[in-house]
């Protein structure tokens, strides 16, 4: 219980964070503010990804379901799937499924 209201407490302070940009007065100190945020964000959110999708695959190879894991995360079942498989975003990094006419060559 104590350890769940610590990780809730980290996730607001990252919220609170973000929050406070956007509620910043003085404009060019905001703009230099989210440049900064933007241009680290994505080395960032790819780290945070591996970091939960080692999770997953740890808690897999424990033989836990994914409605546990999906339970633990705060996410669907699917999105425990697809953070399994390394899927992640809109679905641009998944397989396409192949139709019978893709099949057929010029």
């Amino acid at each position: 219980m104590a350890e769940e209201k610590a990780v809730e407490e980290e996730a607001r302070r990252v919220l609170t964070a973000f929050n406070d940009l956007v509620e910043m007065t003085d404009e060019a100190a905001q703009a230099r503010a989210i440049s900064q945020v933007l241009r680290d964000q994505p080395a960032n959110t790819q780290r945070l990804k591996a970091i939960r999708r080692a999770y997953v695959l740890r808690r897999r190879a424990e033989n836990i379901s994914y409605r546990k894991i999906a339970a633990e995360l705060g996410v669907s079942a699917g999105t425990v799937q697809d953070i399994e498989r390394g899927y992640s975003g809109s679905g641009r990094d998944r397989p396409r499924k192949k139709t019978g006419a893709e099949d057929e060559t010029d």
